[in-house]
């Protein structure tokens, strides 16, 4: 690994010369690790209540919004002073508070990287049975086999560090974007007649209410990316040069893929287009489609360990870890759920995107109010490396009860308005959605409680 490896690796903020992505670059990698296979289940869940030109404005609008709320919690502090997402969040959370984060990224990224491999082993698997070359009882041992094969391939991978992130996003991009268009012209072309009498299979009698819902989706999916993000924008050399990539590489490309998983679900009743892409042109089609689910795996797949990597080596036990320690920390739990409970964890993916939600709402929403209100924007970088007693992040015993208090809150009112697990509902959510309420909430809970508390007290290293 080379020495500019070295410093990546290490967690310590980046110096402006030691960011060498250009905005290209950016955009590339951020596009990369949006267009993941979970876009199809995304488009799925969609399709569960709206049509098809319905569902398009909700998965655009919903990742917008969740795209903004993303960019202006941790692009001005990760972009400015070259830190990753868990170190930025240790000014709001404090010396030990912060390990919350760390917590969430590791459990949010395991869970999209094990739905990125049991999608990826079903969609081999169907391919086998469609195609004759396997029989429909071995799909799940199909699954667990392409699940460890693609921990294997990312670990050998991510050996080279950023090095070897940069090089597999490069490659990938040509075949996410270009397969990824080929095959939604393939699929509206083809299916254009189905798809404007379509209808939605668990729509309610509200259709606000469906609507709604199509957005909270799209925008829990893109707050979801909180974990990632960090460590990529970290690498552009200014806040400028990383929003316009992030809102149209990230939020945009995310819903556009979504369509196919949304129109799949919707004419063929399955979010896999690839059963679909044989019968319409053979095996020839269903290695390409296999090519681009392939792509849309091991991209996100490479960017999400690498992220949970850096982040874990913000633990003060893993601080001094070998590299390969940490990529290995990062990927035991997702083949673990990608070889024994594939079909368990992939039935739930509804819960799982709530569970984001309720979690990722209320933390960006922190982080805006504690960067845009509270510090301005300014950061002690050197406090956040230090620990212990009368540094600027202990707060109390290495806590800020203004987080802990306005996490609470975000987390109570997204479970007021929506049940993350039963998706029942109470008013306003049909208005709303459930994570904005949540973020507004914890916004409001964040600044007060800073104001009439930390503030006072002069805690927390505010000006």
């Amino acid at each position: 690994m080379s020495s500019q490896d070295s410093v990546t690796e290490s967690g310590w903020p980046l110096t402006v010369k030691d960011r060498t992505w250009t905005t290209k670059q950016l955009t590339v990698v951020l596009l990369v690790t949006a267009c993941g296979n979970w876009s199809y289940l995304i488009g799925q869940y969609v399709a569960f209540y709206l049509d098809f030109k319905m569902g398009v404005a909700a998965l655009i609008a919903g990742s917008m919004i969740g795209m903004l709320m993303l960019t202006l919690a941790v692009v001005p502090m990760s972009s400015k002073y070259g830190i990753d997402s868990i170190a930025a969040s240790k000014p709001q959370f404090g010396n030990r508070g912060w390990l919350i984060t760390v917590f969430l990224q590791y459990a949010s990224i395991i869970g999209w990287n094990a739905l990125l491999l049991v999608f990826f082993g079903k969609a081999v698997a169907q391919a086998a049975i469609t195609l004759g070359l396997a029989e429909p009882e071995s799909s799940l041992t199909i699954v667990r086999i392409v699940s460890a094969i693609t921990c294997a391939v990312v670990y050998l991978v991510l050996l080279r560090g950023l090095k070897g992130l940069e090089a597999a996003a490069n490659i990938l991009f040509f075949v996410v974007v270009g397969i990824g268009i080929w095959m939604l012209y393939q699929l509206l072309s083809s299916q254009a007649d189905a798809l404007a009498v379509a209808k939605p299979s668990m729509p309610s009698s509200s259709l606000n209410w469906n609507y709604v819902t199509g957005v909270e989706i799209s925008i829990v999916s893109l707050l979801g990316f909180w974990a990632y993000f960090g460590t990529i924008v970290r690498e552009s050399p200014s806040p400028s040069s990383s929003v316009l990539p992030s809102m149209l590489a990230m939020g945009l490309s995310l819903p556009l893929l979504s369509i196919v998983g949304l129109a799949a679900m919707l004419v063929l009743k399955v979010p896999d287009p690839t059963a679909w892409l044989v019968s319409l042109g053979g095996p020839l089609y269903g290695l390409i489609a296999l090519l681009l689910i392939m792509a849309a795996n091991l991209g996100p797949s490479l960017a999400g360990v690498y992220s949970t990597a850096i982040g874990l080596r913000r633990v003060p036990v893993l601080e001094n870890a070998r590299w390969s320690t940490l990529i290995l920390f990062s990927i035991v739990p997702v083949a673990a759920v990608g070889i024994f409970i594939p079909e368990e964890f992939f039935s739930n993916f509804g819960t799982f995107l709530a569970f984001i939600g309720v979690f990722f709402a209320p933390l960006c929403a922190i982080q805006i109010a504690d960067t845009f209100l509270l510090r301005r924007k300014v950061l002690n970088v050197r406090g956040i490396y230090q620990d212990g007693p009368d540094t600027p992040y202990q707060f109390w015993g290495g806590f800020n009860p203004a987080a802990l208090l306005a996490m609470a809150a975000g987390f109570a009112t997204y479970l007021y308005l929506l049940n993350p697990v039963s998706y029942e509902s109470r008013w306003p959510y049909e208005y709303t959605t459930a994570s904005l309420p949540a973020a507004f909430v914890a916004g409001i809970v964040f600044v007060a409680v800073t104001h009439l508390v930390v503030i006072r007290l002069r805690k927390g290293d505010y000006r």
